[in-house]
């Protein structure tokens, strides 16, 4: 799904942030990405999304090779990407319930056909009572619970998902490991970037560590 061939990354004339990066990841498979603070695992998610380009290598996603992708067809190819981000990224003139439909309701869907899987994925993380609020009402934990339940909602190829358990307390944290090991089992290649070792230790996976911007893979 995802194929990096000798990428690296460096901002402005700074040194590489990331070097020689070169791995790939499968359909249907989990992974955590982990590595200190700093190592570059958020530049690394933001390359496997096409926010950013390498600067040098190669990457390719579902088969074509990023840099020759099409401005206009981008967004078709991110909907097969789901994204949850450190920083939420809800628009806070939409309620929970808004939030969460939006990817459905952007590609067409009729609320009828939706409205029961949304409802039914705010109540599994723990949000049905809070789907009417607005993003600024609700706490850290609770706004990212909403931008992890937008980013499943569709059911993507892959999910990248940068410290998706940070704002939660442990129960929480391992409820949410189970979605996303209900999601993996259901056929969605998951990435989960994370500093929690407790975590990663509940689930057998295999885990791509980040140091001084290289990577280090244990199957």
């Amino acid at each position: 799904m995802i194929k990096f061939e000798n990428v690296g990354l460096r901002y402005g004339l700074g040194r590489e942030v990331l070097s020689d990066l070169s791995f790939q990841i499968a359909p249907q498979s989990f992974q955590f990405l982990t590595g200190p603070s700093g190592a570059g695992k958020t530049s690394l998610l933001r390359l496997m999304l096409m926010s950013i380009r390498p600067t040098r290598g190669l990457i390719r996603v579902f088969g074509r090779e990023a840099s020759t992708i099409e401005p206009c067809q981008m967004p078709v190819i991110r909907r097969k990407i789901g994204v949850v981000f450190q920083d939420f990224r809800l628009l806070n003139h939409l309620t929970t319930y808004e939030n969460v439909a939006l990817p459905l309701q952007v590609r067409g869907h009729m609320e009828t056909s939706y409205r029961r899987d949304v409802i039914d994925l705010l109540d599994w993380v723990g949000l049905g009572e809070r789907m009417h609020v607005l993003p600024p009402v609700l706490s850290g934990g609770e706004k990212q619970r909403a931008a992890i339940a937008r980013a499943l909602i569709d059911q993507p190829d892959i999910l990248l998902a940068d410290e998706p358990t940070g704002n939660v307390d442990p129960p929480l944290a391992r409820r949410l490991l189970r979605l996303f090991i209900e999601l993996h089992r259901s056929g969605t290649s998951v990435v989960i970037a994370t500093h929690d070792l407790t975590l990663m230790d509940q689930f057998d996976a295999r885990r791509l560590v980040l140091n001084s911007g290289r990577l280090q893979i244990y199957d």
